[in-house]
């Protein structure tokens, strides 16, 4: 059984920068549903540069889905400390110099003061060193998302098959009932036609009005039967069978196979001349209509 992926899944992960100050990239993928593949770039300023190759990257795996990928750079939690005098002494001075000329002015908060002094004390890192470990968190991240996607994926299948089984017992109850309900009707047509006759005072042929009535019962028999729907239902069935069990790109191919089984379904309710058999095919849509919502999340 090959493997069949959702849209809709989250991976994240983080990887070391090569370069001093113990700095690291985190990367963080969402994933939702979309007709098309869609990828959409949070990055700080310093891999801009970056992004032409993580596409590159996520692309080669995704194939269907809106994704996200938010990127920052991280410094541990020992690198926060307040920043040092000399650090801090020509943002003073500017400040100071600023407030001197345009009074109006708003004085930096101490949280601006402490990551703007910070900045200037920290050690840069390369954009190679940047890069690198921003393409290896994005594969780690790109890894995680598939194992989420790929769970849903099996929760999806497993639902659409037991979907698919249930219209299977609903058309086996339609065909074992169409017959019954036919030859009720051909009954009804039957008496009907003879009521008709006996009103119109029996002036009519006896033989001709006889094989009238085999005519009109053989076509209201044939309006009314619904075995070609049931058949052509039960083949788009084993259709979906064979797409859900090999798995891959399964989305598309589902979504047409979930519209002929939605254009059986309508048909066969409004041929049913019965009350059974129009409850037999609601139930079929509603069945078809939850298939149709779970497969817009397959790739």
């Amino acid at each position: 059984m090959g493997a069949i992926y959702s849209m809709t899944g989250y991976g994240e992960a983080s990887a070391a920068v090569e370069a001093p100050g113990a700095l690291s990239v985190h990367v963080d993928l969402r994933s939702v549903n979309g007709r098309f593949l869609d990828i959409s770039f949070r990055l700080p300023d310093e891999l801009r540069a970056s992004e032409a190759g993580l596409r590159a990257l996520l692309a080669r795996e995704l194939r269907r889905g809106k994704l996200e990928c938010r990127v920052s750079v991280e410094a541990p939690a020992a690198a926060l400390q307040l920043p040092e005098a000399p650090a801090l002494q020509p943002l003073l001075e500017a400040q100071a110099e600023l407030l001197r000329r345009w009074p109006q002015l708003q004085p930096l908060t101490v949280a601006e003061a402490w990551r703007m002094g910070g900045a200037q004390a920290a050690p840069r890192a390369g954009a190679e060193s940047l890069a690198g470990a921003a393409s290896t968190a994005a594969a780690a991240a790109l890894r995680a998302l598939q194992a989420a996607r790929a769970a849903e994926g099996e929760r999806l299948r497993a639902f659409l098959l037991e979907r698919c089984a249930r219209l299977r017992e609903l058309a086996a109850q339609a065909r074992d009932l169409a017959p019954q309900a036919v030859a009720r009707m051909q009954e009804r047509f039957v008496a009907r036609f003879r009521e008709a006759l006996e009103l119109l005072g029996g002036t009519a042929d006896a033989q001709s009005s006889h094989e009238r009535l085999l005519q009109e019962a053989a076509s209201f028999a044939l309006r009314v039967d619904v075995a070609e729907e049931i058949g052509r239902l039960q083949s788009h069935l084993d259709a979906m069978d064979q797409v859900l069990q090999a798995g891959g790109e399964a989305g598309k191919r589902l979504d047409f196979l979930i519209q002929e089984l939605h254009r059986e379904a309508n048909t066969l309710g409004s041929k049913s001349a019965v009350l059974e058999l129009s409850e037999i095919a609601v139930d079929m849509k509603v069945c078809i209509e939850q298939m149709r919502e779970q497969v817009q999340n397959l790739e």
